[in-house]
């Protein structure tokens, strides 16, 4: 089964979570938003998996510094053209495992994912 965590390389949950997935020497690809890319399809996908206010990631300085109108109004149909052309704001990690996607990273969370 491939496995596959989408990010970016700086953020330190995803260092986090490449290091657990290391240390249990568990196979992934990483995709880095930044690098290759990210879509319309794929921020969809995220959103129709996961829900788009759990994709969406308040806690960013990039989330934080948009308008206050702009943030009030956020909804299914405008979130996922803003998130493709600011993947900073996408919460991180998201691991696609087969058909499964989870969202963040916490050690218990992959474990249980992964026994």
């Amino acid at each position: 089964m491939t496995i596959t965590m989408y990010g970016i390389p700086n953020c330190d949950t995803i260092k986090k979570a490449k290091k657990w997935l290391d240390a249990q020497s568990i196979d992934y690809q990483f995709h880095d938003y930044r690098k290759q890319g990210i879509d319309t399809k794929m921020v969809e996908t995220f959103c129709q998996q996961l829900g788009w206010e759990n994709v969406l990631n308040k806690r960013g300085t990039t989330y934080r510094q948009l308008p206050q109108e702009q943030k009030d109004n956020l909804n299914q149909d405008n979130v996922i053209a803003l998130l493709v052309e600011q993947p900073a704001m996408i919460k991180r990690p998201i691991l696609v495992s087969g058909d499964e996607y989870h969202i963040g990273f916490k050690a218990d969370q992959y474990a249980a994912l992964f026994s």
